[in-house]
């Protein structure tokens, strides 16, 4: 298992003011009309050290810790359309570390660590919370591989505990668990580290300390192409012109099997939509996460009082960032059984997002055949929860030229070795 790795910077060593109480107190008195912009508007330089194409959080990470951890201050991220826009704001920020696999565990459990420490680290409030993730079997049959799950799980050192239906009931007093119900709770198992973060607040708090540190942040640049020369890449050519770097990071999530297409390489990637909803704020009423693989439904409460409300990934591939009717209801069907109080409620808000999923249902974080770009790719609907682990690994990889230990077994290599990492058969969905 790895180590607590080392975070980086603790402050903010490039002149920015930190954050503070005594900050928010000084600008009261001007009506908050003086705080300093979080991050510049460059122009993009003819060249740099390294581009990283994707300005979602896995890229703004990855350029935070290449700046921080590894001295790589002359970097750009550009990103075709505003900081976040992607799946960084279109998921259910659900954060957790209880995988299956040594691998998995390794990279997930990585990232939870870095999570744990990341407001200190950015100076910058992502409303962290570890309110528990519980996810719940609806079959005798599910809840003895959950305990088989929750062994390996342990092994690996990340805490996880079976629950009965009475405990349940106990940590969430709206659940119904009546055996006679279409998909009755027969029990499930609690990572209390886990829980939730505000997406936004973390594509702006990594864009800030970055920017802090020198790196560009170029919106609204789109890259049209990837140039290479023989088996070297040499630049991105983008809608702002053409920018020379001999390491190009590609961290597009949906889009990626476009991009590197743009190269000449075929990655094996489908992108498909993934549905989440939100419902009108009422009261708190839930202070855990709950998960069900069997319908596909996961649920948590935001600290503004929504219901926020995920589903499967649909069976097409598509692009396409909204939403259909057949998914979320399926997904409400088993919801409002589970949880009476939701028929009440009116839907507030209907989104999809694009997830890019290999066929063993893990990522790809690796070289190519063309020396200097590299591929983050891959993470299918456990994308938010990897991203400060992501952005850790991915930046090594660019500066060091090789995988370190964790990244090592997320090769294009194990497509051919048969070296897979089967988070579909373990996990049964990878929410």
């Amino acid at each position: 298992m790895a180590q607590k790795p080392d975070r980086g910077v603790t402050g903010l060593p490039g002149g920015k003011p930190k954050y503070s109480i005594f900050s928010l107190a000084r600008n009261a008195a001007s009506y908050h009309q003086d705080w300093q912009r979080a991050w510049r508007a460059p122009e993009p330089k003819k060249e740099y050290d390294a581009v990283i194409v994707g300005g979602g959080g896995h890229g703004l990470a990855t350029a935070y810790y290449l700046a921080s951890v590894h001295g790589m201050t002359n970097i750009a991220v550009v990103e075709k359309g505003w900081l976040g826009g992607g799946n960084t704001g279109r998921n259910t920020t659900i954060i957790r570390s209880n995988y299956m696999w040594d691998e998995s565990a390794a990279i997930y459990d990585h990232a939870l660590k870095l999570w744990e420490g990341l407001t200190q680290d950015l100076n910058f409030n992502l409303m962290f919370s570890q309110r528990g993730v519980l996810t719940i079997a609806h079959s005798w049959g599910e809840l003895r591989e959950m305990s088989r799950r929750v062994h390996a799980i342990r092994l690996n050192g990340i805490d996880s505990e079976v629950l009965g239906p009475d405990e349940i009931k106990k940590l969430v007093p709206i659940i119904n668990i009546d055996q006679s119900i279409r998909h009755p709770v027969m029990g499930g198992f609690l990572q209390k580290r886990g829980g939730t973060a505000r997406h936004d607040a973390v594509a702006w708090g990594y864009a800030r300390a970055a920017d802090d540190l020198g790196v560009d942040i170029i919106q609204n640049c789109e890259v049209t192409g990837l140039k290479r020369e023989g088996d070297q890449i040499v630049g991105v050519e983008t809608t702002k012109g053409f920018i020379k770097s001999k390491k190009v990071g590609c961290v597009v999530a949906g889009h990626c099997s476009v991009l590197a297409g743009m190269a000449g390489i075929r990655l094996p990637i489908a992108s498909r939509p993934l549905q989440a909803l939100v419902s009108e704020p009422i009261k708190p009423e839930l202070d855990t996460v709950i998960m069900s693989n069997a319908v596909h439904m996961y649920i948590s409460q935001s600290d503004k009082g929504e219901m926020v409300l995920g589903a499967g990934v649909d069976k097409y591939n598509s692009y396409a960032q909204r939403g259909s009717f057949p998914v979320p209801e399926h997904m409400l069907a088993a919801a409002v059984e589970l949880f009476p109080i939701l028929s009440r409620l009116r839907m507030l808000r209907h989104w999809g997002g694009i997830v890019d999923t290999c066929p063993d249902a893990s990522p790809i974080i690796s070289k190519t055949d063309v020396k200097g770009l590299f591929f983050n790719c891959g993470w299918g609907t456990g994308g938010f929860k990897a991203t400060p682990g992501s952005g850790h690994v991915f930046a090594d990889l660019i500066a060091n030229d090789r995988p370190n230990k964790i990244a090592a077994p997320y090769s294009l290599d194990r497509f051919q070795t048969g070296l897979l990492i089967d988070e579909h058969g373990a996990a049964g969905v990878a929410h």
